[in-house]
């Protein structure tokens, strides 16, 4: 359970002054010894504060191991749309999960309880994002783009990525908490991981939840086609597996809306990432079959051309 550090850091994100110093700081609350670092990305749109977490495993890849790595990374625009909005928005739901599992596996380490495999987790930290138009409600928009993002999170050493991102702002996943995606990899949308689907079982005690995708959706951004949200983009910068955990609602929720967190959805999803990380570095969850892959490719060759901006000129980015 997080809802203890949802609070925590719910609290600490609400404010103009919310940073990754403020973050690392909190962190660092927990275990003096954790691995955190924060730096700044900018633009000519504004600036972000990146922030990466480490927390080496039992047998981890930084230990000498050869037990997996998963990263589990934050999707958003913004924390905040200031001054035109006050307040934490939905769009931030993400970062907020995100956060909320560093803060658990980092006490978890401190107390003695060390996950087999690494765990990497990163998401960025800005209160003063910007707004864009989007149908059929606004989006977030972000001071830096996502390519510059997936530069700094989808790193060589991770084996497999859940990005967490808040996905209310449509018509195609209208349920109250959170759904994952099929598994994404090389510019293939493969099957439904029936490992992870056993775990989201477990941590809310339901039938899992699994949001649809075009193959629009895995493509980068700013090639001019319509994508559901931002939380595939990092399968267009990585050979490794890439699975969404889509925050969800009934209804169409902007992302530049304030009051539209809802913690027990953002605990049982954080929950779910967890067990996640703990069975792939243990070797009992796997995110898609090898073998099937093997054989897509074989049939029907790469999709990779699916990972890149295609045969036309980029038009301008999303955020």
């Amino acid at each position: 359970m997080l809802l203890k550090h949802l609070l925590d850091l719910y609290e600490l994100l609400d404010s103009p002054a919310a940073s990754g110093e403020t973050v690392k700081a909190f962190l660092e609350d927990i275990d003096p010894a954790c691995n955190v670092e924060t730096y700044a990305l900018s633009s000519e749109k504004g600036e972000t504060d990146m922030v990466r977490i480490r927390i080496p495993g039992a047998h981890g890849k930084s230990t000498g191991g050869d037990a997996p790595t998963i990263g589990l990374l934050g999707r958003l625009g913004g924390l905040g749309a200031r001054p035109e909005r006050i307040g934490f928005v939905s769009d931030g739901d993400g970062a907020l999960v995100a956060l909320a599992c560093a803060a658990k596996l980092i006490d978890m380490h401190a107390k003695g309880d060390v996950l087999a495999g690494d765990v990497f987790i990163s998401t960025h930290v800005c209160p003063h994002a910007p707004t864009m138009p989007h149908k059929p409600v606004p989006f977030m928009g972000s001071p830096v783009a996502t390519a510059a993002v997936n530069k700094e999170e989808v790193t060589e050493e991770l084996d497999a990525i859940l990005v967490v991102d808040t996905t209310k702002g449509n018509r195609i996943a209208n349920y109250r908490g959170f759904a994952i995606s099929p598994t994404v990899k090389q510019g293939v949308i493969l099957r439904v991981s029936e490992d992870l689907l056993d775990l989201v079982e477990i941590a809310t005690g339901r039938k899992p939840q699994v949001f649809a995708l075009s193959m629009a959706d895995i493509t980068p951004y700013g090639n001019g086609l319509y994508h559901l949200n931002s939380i595939l983009q990092p399968a267009t910068a990585t050979d490794a597996p890439v699975v969404g955990v889509a925050i969800t609602t009934e209804t169409a929720v902007p992302g530049c809306a304030t009051g539209a967190t809802h913690l027990s959805d953002l605990d049982e999803a954080g929950t779910f990432m967890i067990e996640a990380a703990k069975a792939f570095g243990e070797g009992s969850c796997s995110f898609f079959d090898a073998e099937e892959f093997e054989l897509f490719g074989k049939r029907y060759g790469s999709m990779a051309a699916l990972q890149t901006m295609g045969a036309l000129p980029a038009e301008n980015e999303m955020a």
